[in-house]
């Protein structure tokens, strides 16, 4: 297990947020934390405690008013700590070198490969041609319906008919470095980790998984680290005390690379 810090970025402020409660319509989300840090300070610091492959997601849709803010916010992030984090958010074959030559690691999609309910095949080898399996990330976050794990598209406000399980993780993997799968439904509540999430995540265990959403105790960590069997990378946003949370920074460093 490592620890994989965030930058989450929405209206040009770097934010902790109630994932579930994102809009485009009008940029809306419920807050849980602003900071009065901008992005970059944030990339400076993981730097300085040699934490690797964090990720800057841009929360805000390319059409909106905020998105140039935003995406600003993000490449200061990049140029502060060069080749230490991925980034996400609205990105496409045409914008993936922008970043990368920004100074990202890798770029993180999720809405350009899941259209219209489905994998869409043929962007995703676009994608893969244009960046390398090395240099992307795909982000499989879901929300659960109907008893299963759905994959969420466009910032996890729409459904895909695609579900996370064994089969389809496997069939991605080929195209991809690492997955990042934010659980939606407890992203930004505080309330504790998807526990049978972790477990499914845990028993596949083939490639880099980070998981995201609901660490709130270092119990919570205790638990994704049995889940996962040491193996799935933890990501802590609203609970962190960086955010205004509970967890210790440092402590949480110590405990996970303990």
């Amino acid at each position: 297990m490592e620890f994989r810090p965030c930058i989450d970025i929405h209206n040009g402020s770097v934010k902790q947020i109630v994932g579930s409660s994102l809009q485009d319509a009008g940029d809306k989300a419920v807050e849980n934390f602003v900071s009065k840090q901008d992005a970059a300070f944030f990339a400076k610091l993981y730097q300085k405690y040699q934490i690797k492959n964090g990720h800057i997601i841009l929360l805000n849709h390319v059409d909106s008013d905020y998105y140039q803010a935003t995406k600003e916010q993000a490449m200061m992030a990049l140029r502060a700590y060069p080749g230490g984090l991925q980034i996400g958010g609205g990105i496409s074959p045409e914008n993936a070198a922008e970043f990368l030559d920004a100074g990202a690691s890798h770029v993180i999609v999720t809405s350009y490969v899941f259209q219209n309910g489905c994998i869409n095949y043929e962007n995703l080898h676009k994608l893969v041609k244009e960046t390398g399996k090395e240099k992307l990330v795909l982000d499989l976050s879901c929300r659960m319906k109907n008893g299963s794990y759905y994959i969420v598209t466009d910032r996890w406000q729409k459904y895909t008919d695609v579900k996370l399980n064994a089969e389809t993780m496997d069939e991605l993997s080929s195209y991809c470095d690492e997955f990042l799968i934010h659980a939606v439904d407890v992203e930004g509540k505080a309330n504790g980790i998807e526990t049978e999430l972790a477990r499914m995540l845990g028993e596949w265990n083939k490639k880099t998984i980070t998981y995201a959403g609901g660490i709130h105790t270092f119990e919570d960590l205790r638990l994704l680290k049995e889940l996962g069997h040491n193996q799935i990378h933890a990501t802590i946003g609203s609970a962190l005390d960086l955010f205004g949370g509970n967890m210790k920074f440092e402590e949480v460093l110590s405990y996970i690379r303990q």
